[in-house]
Parts: C-alpha cells; sequence; structure tokens
C-alpha cells in the first residue's frame, strides 16, 4: 500500500515517516522519524554505535509512536469527545510492515518488537487506529527521502564523533 499524500488531511490524523541507517550492517547506526498533526512537524533522531539496519528501522517506529502516546494521550484522556487519532506509519521497511500485517514470526531484535508491541497495543487501547503504509525506499517518496537524509546524518555523525 502506498500514499501520495505527503501531510494529513483532518485534524485527527498524524503521518509518521521514519527510517534507519547503518553504515555497515551490523555497524554505526542512525534513525530519523518525521512525525506531521495539524500542520505541525516533530523530527525525532538518533544512533548507536553498534547495531543493524533493521534495529535503527523499528527503533525511528517505535520512538515516533512513544512520542504521540506521550504528546497525545493525556489530551484524549481529558476530552473523550475529540476524534480519536489516526496514525498513518510510513516505512521502506517490508520486513517490518510485513511481520505487523502477516504476523510473521519474529527470529531476531525480540527485544525491540516487545517494545513494539507494547505501544502498539496502548495506543490501540485508546481507540488510536493505526495504519501501516509500505513506500519504497530510495525512490521518488519526498518524506521517505528526508527522514533517510536524516537517518544518514545520525550515522554519520557517530562515526565522525568516534574518530
Amino acid at each position: 500500500m502506498t500514499t501520495s499524500q505527503t501531510s494529513p488531511k483532518k485534524s485527527n490524523e498524524i503521518y509518521i515517516h521514519t527510517d534507519g541507517s547503518c553504515l555497515g550492517n551490523p555497524g554505526i547506526g542512525g534513525w530519523g522519524a518525521i512525525i506531521q498533526y495539524n500542520d505541525k512537524e516533530k523530527i525525532l533522531s538518533g544512533g548507536d554505535p553498534s547495531t543493524t539496519n533493521n534495529r535503527m528501522e523499528m527503533t525511528g517506529i517505535i520512538s515516533a509512536l512513544e512520542w504521540c502516546r506521550k504528546s497525545f494521550f493525556s489530551k484524549m484522556e481529558k476530552n473523550k469527545k475529540e476524534r480519536q487519532p489516526i496514525i498513518k506509519i510510513h516505512s521502506d521497511s517490508n520486513l517490518i510492515i510485513q511481520t505487523l500485517l502477516q504476523h510473521w514470526k519474529r527470529k531476531k531484535n525480540i527485544d525491540l518488537w516487545a517494545e513494539m508491541d507494547s505501544v502498539v497495543n496502548d495506543l490501540e487501547m485508546n481507540d488510536c487506529k493505526l495504519e501501516w503504509i509500505w513506500v519504497k525506499g530510495h525512490a521518488t517518496n519526498i518524506m521517505n527521502n528526508r527522514v533517510d537524509k536524516i537517518a544518514v546524518e545520525q550515522s554519520t555523525k557517530i562515526k565522525n564523533h568516534s574518530r
């Protein structure tokens, strides 16, 4: 499933764009997330000096969902009349998207899958709808290219800092 929209069109929509990067695999990694909501944008990023690309992809998604949970749910609990959010998570990791949608067996990164399950369950228990959208990486998707740049910058920053 792909989408051509680059920003939310409804007030209860939240778009998350994530990517992970690794200089070598395993190697020095970085991740980035762009969260778009109510005509605003939040950028999150980070990295790890010794990791894999899949771990960085997962960390980007988890970090963005955690930020949404912390930022929006205290407000929602106070005002239950608000329309519950629809979070559309865009990732170029077909492995992660298919594992979540098709319930593929999880063989690696069990610690991160547990974190992912926890935040996803919390969001869904609060009537938040999650939509998982695969986008082709390193192609023409503007948001994926932006978040890829952020992830690579984080990897490079760690690499240059360790010299």
